[in-house]
């Protein structure tokens, strides 16, 4: 006779053991109980061993004097790199003087033109205010130069992209391969980098176009890797189905279906491109950053924002006009017809070949408008009543030292003081938590390689500042997207401000900012809480604006008020903005490191500033490349990694 038996209960694990993020300190905790006595009877100092430590200074010297010594007589240089040089020039001095030749009046009729067929009467107006705007400031040949430059700039870093971006976007691997190098390429500091560009190149336009194709092609490389891989599937299977080959197939669906990806990427090319003009500026760009840059030399705030203007109002019409023509793509032209474009057309010509024969092509100097004496005698009467001495809450001064006492120096001197294995251990939880071992791997090797290269303590240094200056971004930011993403009015309102934070070159509001705050590192992480506002603003508003009205129906049906909605709906649904906000945050500190480098903010930044000062090749890409594995780990501890669920997991 057959016995039936049962199976034995499975024993359930406790109530907090089946999180897995419980699991997993657990696990972090029993392997620190048993490295910890190890690593401290190892090694029982703080600070990282130089026993581990990896000297690059010989090798990098090494390879600055074969670039010097080789440059002229080099076959690499002479059929490479000098060719690319040459070509680059002649680009560049082509589009200025086609520029020249057409005028102010042809130039600016011709903006006018392609805004008006892009987005209508409203951006075309906007647009001619503001190439009029450039004139009266009395910056138009400067204008004129950085445009020249921006445009064979923008041209390669969009071939440059749209070629690694197509590479990523056709194969997995490529992908996988090149998401580092574009990593790379995007949160290493300019300046670390143009050091090696101008010893291959030397001072001048090339280097200057280089660089800014090196830190302009990597968002146009991430679009259109997306736009490819987004495309739609029914699709591509329908075109497959008709027996079309693989190149026909890219040509007919995937790039049409990535349309505006595409065109996304070109607008982020433009941005970041203009947001390198004052960077490129100090290898030999010319132009508007080269107005900037002399102006701060020499401590004329007015001067530099009478050149920092046109920059932005360069940044905010080609961003509304690429944004417009993304939002319409497929669609016909925003005013006019075929006709009324042909005759507009006409007309700018009819601009240009007037203002050329009347002998007007150079703005006159007698409409140029100097506003840089009011606004110096605007930033001295800030410095002289705002700096100090100000009743009961104190001047700006006082601000930045109770910012450096109370916040900068406990944060540097705890960061500092933990023993070296400690802090990997902390990282290794931090990004464990939130996703794989993968990540805490990738966050691990990343922080340790910065102890490897032997500038462990300037970076923790750095790392005190970026966390500050994060932490005051994002509750500022928080509140302040928060308000907009509640308000049409106040988000209007935002929108213009946002847009010229964003927008304006970093060095323009670092006079601003000593002025009011002195030289140190608190107007360093006020620099940096500048920079990165307008974006955690932005994608915090979005993101809220984007929760599903559904959710908040249902829930003011059931009583909830506008905060608890607030706090039950809107943020946990909007989480994945937030997140992105806050890694956003990080970025873009982080990219301000080296600007605050400059206003006594010290540590990584100021190596980088001093290696390129100095033609110190080892200590400034050695900070850059230390910056990077900054940013990596932080990028790792702040983005949780989407995981495929598991069989019976």
């Amino acid at each position: 006779m057959a016995t039936i038996t049962a199976n034995p209960p499975r024993l359930g694990l406790p109530g907090l053991l089946k999180r897995p993020a419980v699991r997993k300190l657990l696990l972090l905790a029993l392997a620190a109980a048993i490295l910890v006595p190890l690593a401290d009877a190892r090694w029982a100092s703080g600070t990282w061993p130089g026993a581990l430590t990896v000297d690059l200074s010989e090798p990098l010297a090494k390879a600055s004097d074969w670039i010097i010594d080789n440059r002229d007589s080099h076959p690499l240089f002479l059929y490479f790199f000098g060719h690319v040089s040459n070509v680059v020039v002649i680009a560049v001095r082509a589009v200025y003087l086609t520029l020249l030749a057409i005028g102010w009046a042809g130039v600016t009729a011709l903006g006018a033109l392609v805004a008006w067929r892009v987005a209508g009467l409203k951006l075309a107006l906007g647009t001619a205010a503001a190439f009029l705007a450039c004139g009266l400031l009395g910056m138009w040949v400067p204008t004129m130069q950085t445009l020249a430059l921006m445009v064979v700039a923008v041209l390669a870093s969009v071939v440059v992209g749209a070629l690694l971006g197509l590479a990523a976007g056709l194969s997995d691997r490529m992908d996988r391969a090149l998401r580092p190098v574009l990593d790379t390429m995007q949160v290493m500091p300019a300046f670390a980098y143009l050091l090696p560009v101008v010893l291959v190149f030397g001072i001048g336009v090339p280097a200057a176009v280089l660089a800014t194709v090196i830190y302009a092609a990597p968002p146009m490389a991430r679009l259109t890797s997306l736009g490819l891989r987004g495309a739609d599937k029914e699709v591509l299977e329908a075109v497959a189905s008709l027996g079309s080959t693989a190149r026909q197939r890219l040509l007919t669906a995937r790039i049409p279906l990535a349309r505006k990806e595409l065109l996304l990427g070109v607008n982020q090319t433009i941005m970041m491109s203009l947001s390198m003009a004052v960077i490129a500026a100090v290898i030999g760009a010319g132009g508007l950053g080269d107005r900037v840059y002399q102006a701060l030399a020499s401590v004329d705030i007015g001067a530099a924002l009478a050149a920092g203007i046109p920059i932005v109002l360069l940044a905010v019409v080609l961003d509304r006009v690429t944004g417009a023509a993304g939002e319409r793509l497929g669609a016909e032209p925003a005013s006019g017809g075929r006709l009324g474009g042909l005759l507009a057309l006409a007309g700018v010509v009819a601009v240009a070949v007037a203002g050329r024969l009347a002998g007007r092509l150079d703005w006159p100097d007698a409409w140029i408008v100097n506003i840089a004496e009011p606004v110096n005698r605007a930033v001295d009467w800030m410095t002289a009543h705002l700096y100090s001495g100000v009743p009961v809450i104190g001047g700006t001064a006082d601000w930045a030292g109770h910012f450096t006492t109370w916040v900068l120096d406990p944060v540097r001197d705890g960061l500092q003081g933990l023993p070296w294995w400690s802090l990997l251990l902390i990282v290794a939880a931090l990004a464990w938590v939130i996703g794989t071992w993968r990540t805490a791997l990738t966050a691990v090797l990343a922080m340790a390689a910065i102890g490897v290269l032997g500038v462990w303590k300037p970076s923790l240094d750095t790392l005190s500042q970026v966390l500050a200056a994060v932490a005051v971004t994002l509750v500022v930011g928080f509140a302040v997207g928060i308000a907009a993403a509640r308000s049409d009015r106040l988000e209007r309102a935002l929108r213009p401000v946002l847009d010229v934070f964003q927008t304006m070159p970093q060095f323009v509001y670092l006079i601003p900012v000593v002025a009011l705050f002195g030289v140190g590192r608190a107007p360093a992480v006020a620099a940096a809480i500048v920079y990165a506002l307008p974006a955690v603003v932005r994608i915090t508003t979005q993101g809220l604006r984007q929760v599903d009205p559904a959710a908040l129906e249902a829930s003011g049906s059931l009583g909830a008020t506008s905060w608890q909605q607030l706090r039950q709906v809107q943020l946990p649904l909007a989480r994945p903005a937030l997140l992105l906000a806050v890694n956003q945050g990080l970025v873009l500190v982080l990219a301000v490191v080296v600007i605050g480098g400059l206003v006594g903010g010290g540590a990584l930044g100021y190596d980088v500033v001093f290696g390129l000062a100095q033609g110190d090749l080892a200590t400034g890409l050695v900070a850059g490349v230390a910056i990077v594995c900054l940013g990596l780990m932080l990028d790792r501890v702040t983005q949780p990694t989407e995981r495929r669920a598991k069989k019976g997991a």
